[in-house]
């Protein structure tokens, strides 16, 4: 596998407080990364550095660089909307548009992207709703509103959504943690699938999870990454005793 996305050096403050330090971190195409560690220790913080989310959040600022295929996604004259493009993100609780169906829920991005011609939108759409594991459920509603949804189905549809513009790295913040079990299992399911499509980096508190659906396992501790490394590895022989603490629950 090669590199995909590099972090070096990566700091994150709000105002004068330091959330994230001196983070270096490399992700290799074509895998699911986990994010893990208490509450409060940097993991979500990073994750929304990545595709430029804390420009949005007066008083934030990054330092270090963080890169996508080579290019910086902070140098000067970088669109942070186009980087939005290719770094998708699918939040804690599902957010589907609301005033809007099914299909333009999946479409919005093509949309906003210029693209109008409604067979290369029905065609995204079919494709993107595959990838998400939903359009056997909904391929006979697509013009009915999004809300109908059940929350599991409502989270695929923006994991669909993101899918739709084709991101080289999909964000996931906590993805399940709002779903049952039955929707969770289905979503850790489509994950390893999607590693065909796309990379993944998810945020999760649940280490099970983490354990069964990453490629790599990033533990992170009052801001620091601790430890990174394989799964396997990060589980069964971590290198640093606050890792091993943590994932024997003698901590967190």
């Amino acid at each position: 596998m090669t590199q995909l996305l590099t972090a070096k050096n990566v700091d994150i403050y709000y105002g004068e407080k330091q959330a994230v330090k001196k983070v270096n971190l490399n992700v290799e195409r074509g895998s699911v990364n986990a994010l893990i560690g208490p509450s409060g220790c940097g993991k979500t913080t990073f994750l929304r550095a990545i595709n430029r989310m804390h420009d949005l959040t007066p008083g934030a600022r990054v330092e270090g660089e963080i890169r996508l295929d080579g290019q910086d996604l902070y140098a000067p004259g970088v669109d942070a909307v186009t980087i939005r493009r290719r770094i998708g993100m699918v939040f804690q609780k599902p957010n589907p548009f609301p005033t809007m169906s099914i299909f333009e829920n999946v479409t919005s991005g093509l949309k906003l992207a210029g693209i109008r011609d409604h067979a290369t939108l029905m065609e995204v759409t079919e494709r993107s709703l595959r990838q998400a594991a939903l359009w056997d459920e909904v391929k006979d509603r697509l013009k009915t509103p999004a809300t109908g949804l059940s929350g599991g189905q409502q989270q695929r549809l923006c994991i669909a959504r993101a899918l739709a513009v084709e991101p080289e790295i999909l964000l996931m913040d906590e993805p399940t943690s709002a779903l049952d079990p039955a929707s969770t299992a289905r979503i850790e399911d489509l994950m390893s699938d999607l590693k065909q499509v796309t990379t993944i980096v998810i945020v999760t508190h649940n280490m099970h999870q983490a354990a069964r659906v990453s490629d790599t396992t990033s533990f992170f501790l009052n801001g620091d990454l601790v430890e990174h490394g394989k799964t396997d590895q990060i589980f069964t022989s971590p290198r640093d005793e606050r890792t091993e603490a943590y994932v024997t629950g003698r901590f967190g």
